[in-house]
């Protein structure tokens, strides 16, 4: 789509960082890991029996294991990162922000 607000054509041989350069758009892996990141500091601050905090921790208890790999949860990303002491790491804010560009790099190397 970018290359079409541009006018540039894939024969003209341009790169994609070249022209995110020039359209100044954000690269929507960025933003999606920055949202995510954000919000699970949001939800692991909350206080008191939350549907929010108490969704993000719930797992499915049906009795009999399904066939095939593990479902991937929400968290799953955040606990590689970070550990499983994630959610009381987040109540120091400095820290909690510094950590977030490791979370999105690790998101950039995925797609690219």
């Amino acid at each position: 789509m970018e290359r079409k607000i541009l006018g540039i054509k894939l024969a003209d041989r341009v790169k994609c960082s070249e022209i995110r350069k020039r359209t100044q758009i954000q690269n929507i892996v960025d933003f999606v890991a920055k949202q995510k990141w954000k919000w699970a500091g949001h939800v692991a601050r909350l206080k008191g029996n939350r549907w929010t905090l108490r969704v993000t921790k719930w797992q499915s208890r049906n009795g009999k294991r399904s066939r095939g790999r593990q479902a991937r949860r929400w968290r799953d990303d955040i606990v590689k990162t970070k550990g499983n002491t994630w959610s009381r790491d987040v109540r120091d804010g400095d820290k909690w922000k510094c950590d977030a560009e490791g979370y999105i790099l690790q998101w950039m190397d995925r797609a690219s």
